[in-house]
């Protein structure tokens, strides 16, 4: 069974069908870039770009980069524009998509649900924490393999800063940072987020996954485990059609 997964992010947006059985792509994903200033028309107009260039005309499941509740309404909007607040998503989309079923999720909460079914999560109980490290910092929380939705531990304060304008990945090329010098930032990240949730597992997700040789081993002090996500940069797309899927 095929279900398409598209994925917002605050500098790309990217999409293919995705193989439920496998959890992986089922064709080479496509990719746009966010459109700036990242407005809900906007966003709507690439996501349906990124759609159509398959011809899809099936359910879609597309995550946002911030919390979404009842699987349709934005409340929070750090890496996009502020317009997105209170708007129904799902009905926006659907209807720029000509009516597609359309379900929507919160970015890091999809690839959680991708890893932990199909990637380094997988069979792993206790307390895991699936953290993004992209334009912001996405987090997915797992008790037992049942996710706590929306948690954005992206935006924890860390030493009078907000963790993400430390520690993304972003604020690692803005501040032309080495991969070590970046690596003792995301330490201090992890430390604070295993004080206050004492996962047994974390694993790194976003685009840096598969860079994952190059800073993991500078990162010392830290209980849990540490692991890439095997799904690496597509585990969004995968969630998001897990989700949709779901929900029929």
């Amino acid at each position: 069974m095929q279900i398409f997964g598209v994925d917002i992010g605050g500098s790309g947006i990217k999409g293919a069908p995705v193989d439920l059985e496998r959890g992986d792509l089922a064709q080479e994903r496509f990719k746009v870039l966010t459109p700036q200033p990242a407005t809900p028309d906007g966003v709507a107009d690439s996501v349906k770009e990124v759609v159509e260039h398959y011809g899809w005309t099936g359910p879609v499941g597309i995550t946002f980069p911030g919390v979404v509740t009842d699987g349709a309404t934005i409340r929070t909007a750090a890496n996009v524009d502020r317009a997105w607040i209170d708007t129904d998503a799902r009905a926006l989309l659907g209807d720029r998509l000509g009516g597609l079923p359309v379900t929507v999720v919160n970015d890091a909460d999809a690839a959680g649900v991708a890893e932990m079914h199909f990637g380094a999560g997988q069979g792993r109980r206790g307390t895991v924490v699936l953290l993004t490290f992209g334009t912001g910092i996405g987090s997915a929380l797992f008790v037992d393999g049942t996710l706590v939705p929306n948690t954005e531990l992206g935006h924890l304060e860390l030493h009078g800063h907000e963790a993400e304008k430390r520690a993304s990945s972003k604020a690692k090329d803005d501040d032309d940072l080495t991969w070590e010098e970046w690596a003792h930032r995301v330490q201090q990240y992890l430390a604070h987020v295993e004080m206050l949730f004492s996962p047994e597992l974390f694993i790194i997700g976003g685009g840096v996954s598969r860079k994952a040789h190059k800073f993991l081993h500078c990162i010392e002090g830290i209980k849990a485990e540490i692991v890439p996500a095997q799904l690496q940069n597509n585990a969004g797309i995968v969630g998001a059609a897990m989700r949709a899927g779901e929900r029929g």
